[in-house]
């Protein structure tokens, strides 16, 4: 199985979605370290990425997704994933792909970017991600505003729930 932690910059993702890997005993991975150098110059110099960048990238990403799934191993990858032709992209032909949608209000998640300082997305880029993005409709949404641990356990005691672990 393969959970993809998804929104907008400042929701959370690598955090929750690092944590609940630890938790599940799978790997993780930042959808970020996918990103060409050409991607982080743009994204660093507050130019929204295009889809024509973002295509490489998302089938780096659908690449590693189904290697570790023929590998026998599930995977929590933390990805922005913020239209639906960009979640097919990363489904492709695996059979379970869980979408979880980290949101939470423009404040919150401005707040959040401004408080980084270890992050090459600068908080000009939030009003276009938020533009861009395409709420999914197949999707389990998690409020942002809890903190990290309780998220995570939400998302497990749903997955459960769902017959999902």
């Amino acid at each position: 199985m393969v959970i993809i932690v998804m929104g907008v910059s400042g929701a959370g993702k690598t955090t929750i979605g690092s944590l609940l890997a630890r938790r599940l005993n799978w790997i993780f991975r930042d959808g970020d370290e996918f990103h060409p150098s050409a991607n982080v110059d743009k994204m660093k110099s507050g130019i929204p990425l295009t889809d024509t960048d973002r295509g490489p990238w998302l089938k780096a990403i659908h690449e590693f997704a189904v290697g570790s799934s023929n590998g026998g191993q599930s995977a929590v990858i933390a990805c922005s994933a913020l239209k639906e032709e960009y979640r097919q992209t990363l489904r492709g032909s695996l059979k379970e792909v869980l979408f979880v949608h980290l949101a939470g209000s423009p404040e919150l998640l401005a707040q959040r970017i401004a408080n980084r300082t270890d992050h090459f997305m600068p908080p000009t880029l939030l009003s276009s991600q938020l533009a861009t993005l395409e709420a999914p409709s197949d999707a389990m949404v998690i409020d942002i505003v809890h903190p990290p641990e309780e998220i995570v356990g939400e998302i497990i005691q749903r997955m459960r729930i769902a017959g999902s672990i």
